[in-house]
Parts: structure tokens; C-alpha cells; sequence
């Protein structure tokens, strides 16, 4: 058995994996406390060695962060989280962590390498908030660490990262908004525009979506999936991007009555491409059926937006538009954190605070005018 459990107090267990052998044949073993039942141990020690299968438990005094950091987007980035973020880790880790520290022993990783870490991406001229990313990334993947008992402690725990500035989110007001359906509507993607403006949905999740997710008698629709685009790998779907993002949104008339209309049309383009016709059920694609390419609506969208006389905004400053016109009009912040698929209506607020002080004069206001009203 390569772990062996044995009891040591009356609630502590300590389990013994058996690591194979050193360079000179002797036997590797490395213990672990855990405090609990025998069915708590037992579980423990199931889950430590199929961390070892996996790569993870292995002979710290001689892994570098480098080596640490590719074990554990295998072991724990890659099992646990969407391709999306596994491949914004991976980024990060290649062009500001192994270059940095990578070479350092795992084991010898102290405060000052992390201090000194980030003094470079500031001289580098990098911002406070991609520091902070970056520093958020290693400070989860060495929580791990400490957690597989490989390190002591989190070393970031010790160090302050930058504080970067508050960036207030752009949005087009209502006027702005009416012009931009406006000129989109003839554009290929224009549907795909129009959905995120009347439902800040993101874009992963409209191109994700399927007409099995568009419910016509209820008029809504269900956030399921997501489609990337991953570099090296292609057109994928995904998960969305927290639990919270899984949500239902209602539909207005319109664009209930809009969607209908869009389907029709693609069920005549696919009794035209008869055999041609990819088997999808996208709600958004190619003639052919084939999804739409996520790069290709936002590049569309930066040169509508380039040719326009609108504000120089993101495709994913619609979300933002939608949840700001809602907020001004008065919907209530719960509606809207649903809507979006935050993970609470303090997310919203916190997001969207500019847009509040407007909202209070309003509603003292109203206030003020049922008060006066006598009649």
C-alpha cells in the first residue's frame, strides 16, 4: 500500500505516502497529520494519492517555482476551472512569473522575491491592476502549496500588492444607445449587438447560446454554456463563467418577437444548404450553421464603432449599458445583479456606484412631490 495510516492521539491520524525512490534507491516518504475520524484519514488519503498520480505531491527540495506553477495549472487550474481562465493563468505565469522567480526553489521563495517581483512589472511599466492579477494567481497557486504541505506558508500573504485605480465602466446613454441599434441594424453580427444591449449578456454566453435555451412561451432565456475561442485548440464550449452566470433572463416583446424572426430566417438558409448545413443549433451562426468566431464579432464591432460618432466604447461596454440605462430607469439593483449573473447584488452596486447619486436626487424627488401632494 503506498499509504499507511496510523493513529496517533484520540481524533489525530497520521498517513504515510509512499513517494518511490531517490536517485540513490531509497525509499521516499512523506507524512501528513489529519485530525478527525478514520473515515476522515481514509478519505485524505485517497485524495493525496490520487494528487501524486496526478503530479502534484512530489520532493519539494528540489522543484522550482517554475516546475510548481505547471504542476498545479495541471493538477488544480485545469480540473477546476473554465479553459478561459486556465488559459489567462497560463499567460500570466509565461510572461511575468517564471521570467521573474521561476528559477527560485519552491521552498526558498520569501516576501522580498515577491517585493521585488512587482517592483520590476513598475518599472516595466506595467499597471497597478495587471500587478495585482498576477499577484491574485500566485497567491492561489501557493495556497495550494501550503495546503499540499509542500510549503509552510503563503509568502503573499506578507506582501501588499498595488492598489490599483478605480476605473468607472463607459456606457452609452439612452440616446447613444438608440443610435448604435440604429446604425448595427444591417450589420451581419447586428443581432448579436442587439441582444447584448437589451440583455447584457456577455459575449461568450450569446454565441454559446442554443435555440433549446430560447424559451418562446415564457419568453426567456437560459444561460448555459459559453463559446471561446482558444488559442491552439479552436472554437469550444464552455461553462459559464461562475455558478452565479447559470441564470435565466426575461425578454422583452421585441426582442421575444426579433428572435423569433431570426430563427425563420436561418430555417430557410438551412433547407437551401441542404447537405451543406453543419448540424449546430447556435442561435448565431454562419450561414452554413457553423458557430460565429468571437475575434470576429468584436473586431467588427471596433470598426462600427471607429466609423461612428459614438463614444470609442468595448463590445463589452453593452453589458455595461444595459445595467446602467435599467439602473437610471429605475429597476431594482437585485433585478439588474440577476440579470447580469453576479454573485451579489453588492458586486452591482459596487460597480455601478457612479450611477446611484443620480438615482437618490430622483428618488428624494418623487419623495418630495408624494409628500406635497394633497390631493
Amino acid at each position: 500500500m503506498r499509504g499507511s495510516i496510523q493513529k496517533r492521539g484520540k481524533r489525530s491520524w497520521r498517513i504515510t505516502i509512499s513517494m518511490g525512490r531517490d536517485q540513490d534507491g531509497n525509499r521516499i516518504r512523506k507524512p501528513f497529520t489529519v485530525n478527525g475520524t478514520k473515515a476522515d484519514a481514509e478519505k485524505e488519503r485517497t485524495r493525496l494519492l490520487s494528487e501524486l498520480d496526478n503530479g502534484i505531491l512530489f520532493n519539494t527540495s528540489k522543484v522550482n517555482v517554475s516546475d510548481f506553477l505547471d504542476q498545479w495549472i495541471n493538477g488544480y487550474a485545469k480540473p477546476n476551472t473554465s479553459p478561459r481562465t486556465v488559459e489567462g493563468y497560463e499567460g500570466n505565469i509565461r510572461r511575468y512569473l517564471k521570467p521573474a522567480i521561476g528559477h527560485i526553489p519552491l521552498d526558498k521563495l520569501n516576501p522580498q522575491h515577491i517585493r521585488d517581483l512587482y517592483a520590476g512589472m513598475r518599472e516595466k511599466g506595467l499597471s497597478a491592476r495587471t500587478i495585482l492579477h498576477n499577484h491574485r494567481i500566485l497567491r492561489q497557486a501557493l495556497s495550494h502549496a501550503v495546503k499540499w504541505e509542500m510549503i509552510p506558508r503563503n509568502v503573499c500573504d506578507t506582501v501588499d500588492p498595488p492598489r490599483p485605480k478605480r476605473v468607472e465602466m463607459t456606457a452609452l446613454d439612452i440616446q447613444q444607445s438608440q443610435r448604435f441599434l440604429e446604425i448595427t441594424r444591417s450589420s451581419k453580427y447586428g443581432m448579436v449587438f442587439f441582444l447584448a444591449l437589451h440583455t447584457g449578456m456577455r459575449r461568450s454566453e450569446i454565441l454559446g447560446l442554443q435555440w433549446q435555451d430560447v424559451d418562446f412561451q415564457t419568453g426567456t432565456i437560459s444561460v448555459r454554456r459559453t463559446l471561446l475561442d482558444l488559442k491552439g485548440v479552436g472554437i469550444v464550449e464552455g461553462e459559464p463563467k461562475t455558478a452565479y452566470s447559470r441564470r435565466s433572463i426575461s425578454l422583452s416583446t421585441s426582442v421575444a418577437a426579433t428572435l423569433s424572426g431570426l430563427r425563420a430566417k436561418q430555417k430557410e438558409n438551412r433547407e437551401l444548404c441542404e447537405l451543406e448545413w453543419q448540424v449546430t443549433d447556435y442561435v448565431f451562426s454562419e450561414d452554413d450553421g457553423s458557430p460565429f468566431r468571437p475575434e470576429t464579432i468584436s473586431s467588427s464591432f471596433r470598426q462600427i464603432i471607429m466609423q461612428s460618432d459614438l463614444p470609442k466604447i468595448r463590445f463589452h461596454d453593452l453589458r455595461h449599458t444595459h445595467a446602467t440605462l435599467m439602473l437610471k430607469a429605475g429597476i431594482n439593483p437585485k433585478i439588474v445583479s440577476e440579470r447580469l449573473g453576479h454573485a451579489s447584488i453588492h458586486i452591482t452596486l459596487d460597480t455601478y456606484s457612479h450611477v446611484l447619486p443620480g438615482m437618490q436626487e430622483e428618488a428624494v424627488q418623487k419623495l418630495e412631490e408624494m409628500l406635497l401632494n394633497t390631493t
